[in-house]
């Protein structure tokens, strides 16, 4: 059982839907982003996803675009991502951590290799958006062998008979685009996602958990209410752009927290 499998474990006994964060690793810089990732678990985060900057981030909006090129610009690299996780980890050794990123970085290192150290860095699951399940014997499937949850992403235009194949080898959760298109770009909306979410529940027992459009407390309780748990990712990458204090970051992202929690 990995940290994730355990984690949604935790919280299906507590009856509590899942709050999950995206921070970009190395944004603003290395020492004020690890500060940040430290202070989520306090801030109510269940699972941090931990974005790998890339030069060429096709699935995010400009939000996130610009935290990858400031984080690109700042020096921070693959092991610097893994660094910061292991930095984590010598103070919190229960929190899931989900690299979140592509698969160039990590084929230019070498699967083989970069599982080793992925593992030994403490991280739990990985969502790498630019490979299908057609490529599954690229990553997914030498991941979960080392112990990784490979976690797929579903969408609005994952049909009933593209659904099976994207479910097929998944694990740890599902992450559900509530949002056509790029990060950031459009607000998510419950009605809308209610029924998506259950179309997938009906064919996978994994925790179904939703992403993209979510920036507020209220939209985040809305997403909790028909899904296992809500992702928050661009709103809280915007103040961490703006330069506002590691203390009011956080104390944002517990008031989403908050909200996904109050279901």
């Amino acid at each position: 059982m990995t940290r994730i499998d355990a984690k949604f474990a935790d919280l299906k006994a507590r009856g509590k839907k899942a709050f999950v964060s995206y921070v970009m690793a190395g944004d603003p810089d290395f020492d004020t982003s690890l500060e940040i990732v430290k202070g989520l678990p306090a801030a109510g985060v269940d699972i941090i996803e931990l974005g790998l900057p890339f030069t060429d981030p096709m699935a995010d909006g400009p939000t996130i675009q610009l935290a990858g090129q400031r984080a690109l610009d700042i020096g921070m690299t693959l092991d610097k991502t893994l660094a910061m996780a292991a930095a984590f980890r010598e103070t919190d050794d229960t929190t899931p951590i989900v690299l979140m990123g592509y698969y160039n970085p990590i084929y230019s290192r070498g699967v083989d290799k970069f599982l080793v150290q992925a593992k030994a860095a403490g991280i739990d699951g990985l969502i790498i958006v630019d490979l299908p399940p057609e490529e599954d014997d690229e990553l997914c499937i030498p991941a979960q062998a080392a112990g990784l949850n490979f976690i797929r992403l579903a969408t609005p235009t994952t049909d009933d008979k593209r659904l099976p194949r994207v479910l097929q080898n998944t694990s740890g959760f599902v992450y559900y685009v509530s949002v056509t298109g790029i990060t950031g770009a459009a607000e998510a909306d419950a009605d809308d996602v209610g029924p998506e979410v259950a179309r997938i529940k009906s064919r996978t027992d994994l925790p179904v958990i939703v992403g993209f459009g979510i920036n507020t407390p209220a939209k985040s309780r809305a997403i909790a209410g028909v899904a296992d748990g809500a992702v928050v990712g661009s709103a809280i990458v915007a103040m961490i752009g703006a330069g506002k204090p590691v203390s009011e970051v956080l104390a944002f992202v517990k008031t989403l927290s908050d909200g996904a929690h109050s279901i």
